[in-house]
């Protein structure tokens, strides 16, 4: 994979993937303990890899069941094979998954996977079990969104940011400020004006603080803030001019939390947890918006629906494709024995039951079918139509309403596409072949 920062949009699609992979790992059972599981971290040596994987391959010659036994040798030597072809340990690390796992009909099938993540692997690990360990993989299904915390009372300040389930404290500091009192006789407004002035200074410092690590390259280095205290001093530094436009512009939650510091931003990450979870869904809900905009004001900048999808891909008129994750629909490719090219159709599983497909009748040769799964086929070709890959969920009631009503796929188009007149030409064209079809029938030939 290449060096550079993956786009948020390639990220979902790299999650996708990944969730497709654990699928597939999970599902698969070794006969006993006989499936390896390694992982590599980045800045790690082949050479100590390779060592490790020989000492273990040594060790495994003490299991007492030979099948069992044979079976974790050949996967470590499988393993080994592998790496022999991996000059260095890649950017972000290596996933090697390898051994004999029994398939749905029950047969045995080797199985040797090394897979570069598009995310750091965190830990060195050696599995020898019965199941392929995803625990690294499901790591990389968290979101990349990190997201600010501010715990402010009368006591100090806490500054922390929170990635996923890794949290960064970035600073701390204490304060004493003088409290209330009605002592003082005739210096009590002194105390007071005294007492107002300290807290403004608190403020300001806190502010101040918030802008050095919240922004970089003046914009701000998160996707949202949450202002947390157990005081009125959240609402103070929220609604003061001394708190930075940028900051205050992406502050999600104001939340009351009963304890400073490390326990308050405890307390404050469970209360805004519905918020932080909510952003991927807002950002959904924006997308979906726009393409129901499209259709309301009639721009003919939109498409969707299976058929007019694929023309204006090939067409390259898509400039955003937004497809529902879970679509069930493959892509079935059809090669004739006389044919130099394959016919694709797009069909689901239930409807390509009640085709024949295959062909092969009257002693014919039978047809070529490729399956794949359509949102899969997707995921790695969309580069090749030249647009951006959006994948929802049906979580929200927008993606619902466009996964029911719009058939789970549609497109934001770079110009207007007549869609009526290609499937006018699309129903001429199948006139003609039909046409064609017929006159090649000889009557003569078949039946005298």
């Amino acid at each position: 994979m290449a060096d550079r920062e993956l786009s948020e949009y390639e990220k979902n699609i790299e999650r996708y993937k990944v969730k497709k992979l654990i699928k597939m790992l999970e599902s698969a059972r070794g006969m006993g303990t006989s499936v390896i599981t390694v992982y590599v971290p980045p800045k790690d040596q082949v050479s100590r890899v390779v060592a490790m994987l020989n000492n273990e391959y040594g060790t495994a010659s003490n299991i007492k069941s030979h099948t069992n036994k044979l079976s974790v040798q050949a996967a470590i030597t499988a393993a080994l094979g592998r790496l022999k072809l991996i000059t260095r340990i890649p950017n972000n690390g290596l996933l090697l998954y390898s051994g004999t796992v029994l398939t749905e009909d029950n047969k045995e099938k080797k199985l040797t996977l090394d897979i570069e993540p598009f995310k750091a692997v965190s830990r060195s690990l050696y599995l020898c079990d019965n199941k392929f360990h995803t625990d690294e993989l499901r790591r990389m299904l968290e979101s990349d969104d990190k997201f600010g915390f501010i715990i402010v009372d009368g006591s100090g300040t806490l500054y922390a940011t929170v990635c996923g389930s890794v949290k960064e404290k970035l600073g701390q500091f204490s304060v004493e400020l003088p409290k209330k009192h009605g002592r003082g006789g005739q210096s009590k407004n002194r105390f007071a004006r005294i007492r107002q002035e300290r807290r403004h200074n608190y403020l300001r410092k806190v502010a101040e603080n918030a802008t050095q690590y919240f922004i970089t390259n003046d914009r701000p280095n998160v996707l949202g803030i949450v202002l947390a205290g157990s005081a009125e001093f959240k609402e103070s530094l929220y609604q003061s001019d001394l708190f930075d436009p940028r900051l205050k512009a992406i502050v999600m939650k104001v939340v009351d939390v009963a304890h400073p510091g490390d326990v308050g931003l405890n307390q404050a990450i469970d209360l805004s947890a519905d918020s932080l979870g909510g952003v991927k869904l807002v950002q959904e809900k924006k997308l979906v918006q726009q393409f129901f905009d499209q259709i309301a004001c009639d721009t003919q900048l939109y498409c969707f629906g299976v058929s007019d999808t694929m023309k204006c891909l090939e067409a390259g008129a898509v400039e955003t494709l937004i497809v529902f994750e879970d679509l069930e629909l493959n892509r079935y490719a059809v090669k004739t024995p006389d044919a130099t090219e394959p016919t694709v159709y797009f069909y689901t599983a239930e409807q390509a039951s009640k085709i024949n497909m295959h062909g092969g009748g009257d002693g014919q040769a039978q047809n070529e079918v490729e399956v794949e799964s359509f949102v899969d086929w997707l995921a790695n070709s969309y580069t090749k139509f030249g647009c951006r890959l959006e994948l929802i969920t049906n979580k929200s009631q927008e993606g619902t309403q466009f996964v029911k009503g719009f058939g789970g796929i549609g497109g934001l188009l770079r110009y207007k596409m007549d869609m009526l007149s290609l499937r006018e030409a699309d129903k001429v064209h199948e006139e003609e072949a039909g046409a064609k079809k017929a006159d090649d029938f000889d009557f003569d030939d078949d039946f005298m």
